[in-house]
This record gives structure tokens, C-alpha cells and sequence, in this order.
């Protein structure tokens, strides 16, 4: 990943850019450790941590590192240090300052697990695709409302949210790799906080205590099976939690035990393909249950989602908007069904819900990513609903039609939610047009002989079945002069319109102008 990406993750509460003298998409491969005492070791895009010494002290190492071709050093500074910016400009290495208070083996695990999840997906290729943790943090604080933490079983952060908002003491020391206030900690093991975390999927409510400058929470557990794996905490801000972050909160529980399972064993990186391969028909609809233990016998269903609007966006804003929608589907998925698929392609993202009872609401679940990805991310997202086919080896069915009415989206239907029941006519009328657009030969050349004017007239005239008044009120112009456009294309195309094979196909040829 880029270490503009790894600034991103980990925020001004620890690191703080200084000098970039090869700007900030350098690559960062791997994370090193430098000690004045050690050999210098460093490789083309590392990150070197320079441990043990600070400031001045520095000096030799951030040189040792530039020299090695390293991506970026951090170094522990107290004060701003004109002559350490200027050693690594001279290196040609980028200098990331961190702050006194910061312990070094919790930045290293921080940075360790952004570029490895980083490099887990991109060796993953196809598949479910759930994003870093520090984007899915940053997707559940969007959908809550709140300041997020993700914090292993034995209460280290692995990943948080960026916030403007005002966060509490517990917050910044658990950040900062830090022990919070005991008299807390020890109010929620008496509560029975911890446990109810650890047994079940379970969201706890926990209240404020002003006294301790602590905000109110919701957390929930982290698990695979039985195993617990961690756990989500979120703050509430200086604005109360917003009433759906219970349910957003335990779909984000779920995804993240995926991605969790992923980093701790490597083979299970499979499962990120299993939609993928089913979408290629590299894998049966009964292997891909049983992986993830649905019934391949009850009906289920595919919705796809396309981002619009983002045609001016370079590649990179492009990629990471895709995967902050593709993040915010995964959790909402999941919220619905546990064994829900997500995943990329072609630009897309497609969801299988599996084990659906009869009148699963998936309009609903459709209108409802689609409403959050623009409130919460200022993303306009078109979602496609396929139809929900009786078992699991129909699904390329559902998944055919959902692909049919999102390529009908992008073309010429202005809605952002539908199935094909709601828009068959249009997607028909559309799929038809993209044939003739796709085949010349196949169209009328008399046709093409208009310009857009006599063109515009003769279709509003055709749409009204010949009622000129109705046409000539929805082009505002009067029907006489609507009249005489009609019989000029008739003269200049030199066709007759009392055909009716010809009236049919000047209204579909027509609509391509």
C-alpha cells in the first residue's frame, strides 16, 4: 500500500508526516525495526521504525535507511528537529515523526497490520473484498455515528476510527497502547461487561461516567464459532448514537471475524473467493454452501451495486470510494444473514444471500445501503435486486437478472433501486437499444438522414400514437409547426408513415439520438 494510505489508517494520534521528498504514493512493503545497536537491515519499501534513539540521535540511521532504499523511518521527536527533516530530504527517505508518549510495539502492530491486510487482499485477487481495518473502523463510525476501536481479545487496538469529534480518556490511552483508567476497567468486569462480550452476539450498552470523563459506549463481541476474537467498541460523540447502530454494529462484529480469520490463518483467505468463483463457474452452488453453512435447498438471491457519479475521481479516490461501499454492503449483508457473500467485479459489487424465508425483504435491505452510502459517504450507488430463485444452483439466474437491470441503469434508467419485475419493459427496451447502438447494419439508414430537431419531433409524435396536440404540448411547441416537422422527416427520409413496421422501428431506432 501506499504510505499515503498508511498515514491515513493511523491518524495524527500517533505519527505525524514531516518530509515526503518523493510525495506520499510511495510503496511500503514491510514494516523494519532499526536499533543503533544492530546492523542496519533495510530493503526498497520498508518502514523503518528507528527504536532507541531520538532526534539528532537519529541521524546515522535515517541515513542507513535511505541508503537502503527504505519508503519512510518514524522517529520519536520531543521537539520539531530542523537538522533530522534535512538529513532525510538529503536521503531521499520520507521522515514520520512519533509522538514522546507512544510505545513502539503498539505502533509496530498498528502498522504491521495495515500493510498486511493491505497485501492479504491484493494476494486475495477476486472475492470478498472487506477492506483494511482501518476502513471498516471508518465505515462502522459512519453508520453509528460514533468513534470506533477494534480491539483484540486481550484489549489491544488493532484498528480505530478518524474522528474531529471530542473523545474521552479511554479512548486516547487505549490508542496511544495505554491501560485505561482502572476504577473503569474494574466497574466493567463487575458488571459482567467483559464476559457478556466474550459469550455471546450480544450488543452491551454502556453508560457514562462523567466523573472519570468517560462518554457512553456500545460494544460488542468479536467471534468465529465459539472462539472470541476481540471486540468493537464505540464512543459515543458530542451527537447521540444513531438508531440503527445496534444492528450496523453486529453486522460489523461479523465481517470482521471474517477478516480477523483471515489474518490469523491464511487458508481461509479462500472463502473471500467463493462468490467469485460461483459468479465464474469455477464452483458449484452446493460446495459454496457447505463452505459456509447455508442450505443449498432454500431460495436465495443476488443483488449487485454499481458507484456513479465518480467519473472525474483519479484511480486511487476511485478505489478507495469502491472500497468504502464495498465495506458498508459487507456489514449491512451480514447484519441480514450471517452467511451472507460479498464481493468485486468488473467494477461491481455483488452480494448472495442465501437462506432467505419466502418474502425476504430485499428491496428494503437494497433502499436502505443505498440511502446509507449516500448519507454517510456522500456516495450516489445504483442497486439491482435479482429475482430469488427457489435453491442455491439457481443463483446465476438471480444473479443475471440483477447484472440485466444495472447495465439498464447505466445506460438510460434514472433510478438508483429496482428489480426487473419493476423496470422489464424498460431493460428490454433498453438491452434492444444497446444491440442497435453495438450493430449499424442493423439499423435504418433513412433514419439517420434527420437532425436532432425533426429527429426529437417525429419520436414524441410516434410515443403519442399520432396525437399531435399531446405532442406538440410535451415539445412546447405549437401543433402546426409540429405538423410540418413530421411531414419534412417523412420527405427527407423518404419513407412512408402509414407503415406500421416502420412507425415500430423509428420509435426504437429514434431513441438512440
Amino acid at each position: 500500500m501506499s504510505l499515503r494510505q498508511v498515514l491515513i489508517a493511523l491518524g495524527d494520534p500517533l505519527v505525524e508526516i514531516q518530509v515526503a521528498p518523493h510525495g506520499l504514493e510511495v510503496d511500503v512493503h514491510d514494516v523494519v525495526i532499526l536499533d543503533p545497536d544492530d546492523v542496519p537491515d533495510v530493503r526498497p519499501g520498508d518502514l523503518a521504525l528507528i527504536i532507541g534513539a531520538r532526534g539528532r540521535g537519529a541521524l546515522s540511521l535515517v541515513r542507513a535507511a535511505g541508503q537502503g532504499g527504505a519508503a519512510a523511518v518514524a522517529v520519536k521527536v520531543d521537539t520539531p528537529s530542523p537538522m533530522l527533516r534535512q538529513a532525510a530530504a538529503d536521503a531521499g527517505v520520507a521522515l514520520l515523526a512519533v509522538r514522546p508518549e507512544v510505545r513502539w510495539e503498539h505502533l509496530e502492530a498498528l502498522v504491521r497490520g495495515v500493510v498486511s491486510s493491505a497485501r492479504l487482499t491484493a494476494d486475495a485477487g477476486v472475492g470478498e473484498v472487506l477492506g483494511d481495518l482501518f476502513a471498516l473502523a471508518q465505515t462502522i463510525a459512519a453508520l453509528t455515528g460514533g468513534i470506533v476501536s477494534i480491539e483484540d481479545t486481550a484489549s489491544r487496538v488493532l484498528a480505530y476510527s478518524r474522528s474531529s469529534d471530542e473523545v474521552d480518556e479511554l479512548r486516547r490511552l487505549s490508542i496511544l497502547g495505554r491501560q485505561g483508567p482502572e476504577p473503569y476497567l474494574k466497574m466493567l468486569r463487575e458488571w459482567g461487561v467483559y464476559q457478556r462480550l466474550r459469550s455471546g452476539e450480544e450488543v452491551v450498552r454502556i453508560d457514562e461516567r462523567p466523573e472519570l470523563g468517560i462518554r457512553r459506549r456500545i460494544a460488542v463481541g468479536i467471534h468465529a464459532g465459539s472462539q472470541p476474537l476481540g471486540t468493537i467498541w464505540v464512543q459515543e460523540g458530542t451527537t447521540p448514537l444513531t438508531e440503527r447502530s445496534e444492528r450496523a454494529l453486529l453486522g460489523a462484529a461479523r465481517v470482521t471475524a471474517l477478516h480477523l480469520v483471515q489474518q490469523r490463518e491464511p487458508s481461509a483467505a479462500f472463502r473471500e473467493n467463493l462468490l467469485g468463483s460461483l459468479l465464474d463457474g469455477r464452483m458449484d452452488a452446493a460446495s459454496v454452501a457447505e463452505q459456509i453453512g447455508a442450505d443449498p435447498g432454500k431460495p436465495a438471491a443476488v443483488v449487485v451495486f454499481a458507484l456513479r457519479g465518480q467519473e472525474s475521481a483519479d484511480r486511487t479516490q476511485h478505489e478507495l470510494r469502491r472500497t468504502e461501499m464495498t465495506g458498508l454492503i459487507s456489514v449491512h449483508a451480514a447484519a441480514y444473514r450471517r452467511s451472507a457473500l460479498v464481493t468485486q467485479s468488473a467494477g461491481r459489487t455483488y452480494v448472495l444471500l442465501p437462506d432467505l424465508p419466502p418474502t425476504a425483504p430485499l428491496l428494503a435491505l437494497t433502499k436502505e445501503i443505498v440511502a446509507a452510502a449516500r448519507k454517510h459517504m456522500g456516495l450516489r450507488v445504483q442497486g439491482a435486486i435479482g429475482s430469488t430463485v427457489p435453491t442455491a444452483d439457481e443463483v446465476m439466474v438471480s444473479r443475471t437478472e440483477a447484472d440485466r437491470v444495472l447495465d439498464a441503469m447505466a445506460r438510460d434508467l434514472d433510478t438508483d433501486v429496482a428489480t426487473l419485475a419493476d423496470v422489464r419493459s424498460r431493460v428490454l427496451i433498453s438491452e434492444t437499444l444497446a444491440l442497435l447502438g453495438e450493430h449499424p447494419r442493423i439499423r435504418d439508414p433513412r433514419l439517420a438522414k434527420l437532425d436532432p430537431e425533426l429527429a426529437r419531433s417525429l419520436l414524441a409524435y410516434l410515443d403519442a400514437f399520432g396525437d399531435v396536440r399531446t405532442a406538440a404540448s410535451g415539445l412546447h411547441v405549437h401543433p402546426n409547426t409540429l405538423r410540418y416537422r413530421v411531414r419534412r422527416a417523412a420527405e427527407l427520409g423518404g419513407f412512408d408513415l402509414e407503415d406500421p413496421l416502420l412507425r415500430l422501428f423509428a420509435q426504437l431506432q429514434l431513441r438512440l439520438t
